[in-house]
């Protein structure tokens, strides 16, 4: 595993990119930033954080999958990487809010961004982007965000997270290929509110009550809705409101 440390960087996503396309660049290289200036989340949400507080990285992986249809395999393995490694620090009631954000209780303390690369050959590198709430203590005007310090009441240093969940997000890739019913149910089994009647608002702002069913194989949420019927959402179509 390679690290690539910065100090400053508009996106740590956005260099790794950059790098893939002037160089041959080996699975899990990774990049790492003190600060980000344009930190992006799901649908161009900015992600703020305080200057060296937390973890920003960027991992660049290529090769693994077989097809367009194989790309949430990506997600799962992020997702749970994360989850797997926040439990042995002592971070507890830890959950996935479809479709990338990590939460402890009903505080997101991470989230995640792919972005992926088709090649005219028909292979895909992704670049996976994680942004980790670590000793950051002040959320000012943002209620539901949260991080390792304020849950366990201690410091953590930020690169001693960095190889171990690159370390269980490459046990988890190869899992998933050898058994991928195994981590999709580890995936149902910790998302954030399933099976619980919560309420939802549709792109046209429409508000409407269902109950989180799963994650389709191509990244939908699927959704039991009041009349009895269930409908799968993709990522612009649907909010939850909590």
């Amino acid at each position: 595993m390679k690290v690539i440390k910065l100090d400053a960087i508009d996106s740590t996503n956005d260099f790794l990119k950059g790098l893939s396309a002037t160089e041959e660049l080996e699975n899990y290289t990774v990049v790492t930033a003190e600060n980000q200036t344009k930190g992006r989340g799901q649908m161009g949400a900015v992600w703020n954080s305080e200057k060296s507080k937390n973890l920003i990285m960027s991992v660049f992986v290529k090769g693994l999958l077989v097809g367009v249809e194989e790309i949430y395999k990506l997600n799962i393995a992020t997702a749970l990487a994360l989850i797997e490694v926040l439990k042995t620090f002592n971070i507890q009631n830890l959950s996935i809010k479809w479709p990338n954000d990590i939460m402890s209780a009903n505080y997101k303390i991470a989230g995640i961004l792919i972005e992926n690369s088709f090649k005219s050959d028909g292979s895909i590198s992704s670049v996976i982007g994680i942004g980790l709430n670590v000793n950051q203590t002040n959320f000012e005007n943002l209620p539901k965000a949260s991080s390792m310090a304020v849950i366990t009441n201690s410091s953590f240093d930020k690169d001693e997270l960095v190889p171990l969940i690159v370390e269980q997000f490459e046990v988890n890739l190869e899992l998933i290929n050898l058994n991928p019913q195994y981590l999709w149910e580890k995936y149902t089994e910790v998302l954030f509110k399933k099976g619980v009647p919560m309420p939802f608002k549709l792109e046209n702002q429409k508000a409407f009550m269902g109950i989180i069913q799963g994650v389709s194989a191509t990244g939908k949420l699927i959704v039991l809705l009041e009349n009895d019927s269930i409908v799968e959402y993709g990522l612009k179509e649907i909010q939850m409101l909590y």
